[in-house]
């Protein structure tokens, strides 16, 4: 499949072993959007300041949640939570999508 060739060449993903991508599995929040910023360049957030205390620094999700919460691609599920764990809906997807083009000035 190109797709996910394309992915884990550009490091946007990697498989669930050396051997299987598992194209079937559910992401969870925190890969979404670990995606997506990647696909973007691995911006720095302007004021890394981490309201989430589900978010903790060192997990790989870190850097990818304060960018998108910060260029409105998405919001905590609270004020203090993101859930980075929660399986992703096609809904939250797509809009995570929509909103990463709509902050690029394309929508």
């Amino acid at each position: 499949m190109k797709a996910v060739a394309w992915a884990v060449e550009n490091e946007i993903t990697r498989g669930t072993s050396d051997a299987t991508f598992a194209p079937e599995a559910t992401c969870t929040r925190g890969q979404i959007v670990t995606f997506l910023w990647r696909a973007n360049g691995r911006p720095e957030a302007d004021d890394p300041g981490n309201p989430f205390q589900d978010v903790p620094a060192d997990r790989f999700y870190s850097d990818a949640v304060l960018w998108a919460v910060e260029k409105d691609v998405t919001e905590g599920v609270s004020a203090t939570a993101f859930a980075p764990d929660d399986t992703c809906s096609r809904g939250q997807i797509v809009t995570f999508l929509y909103r990463t083009e709509k902050a690029k000035g394309r929508e």
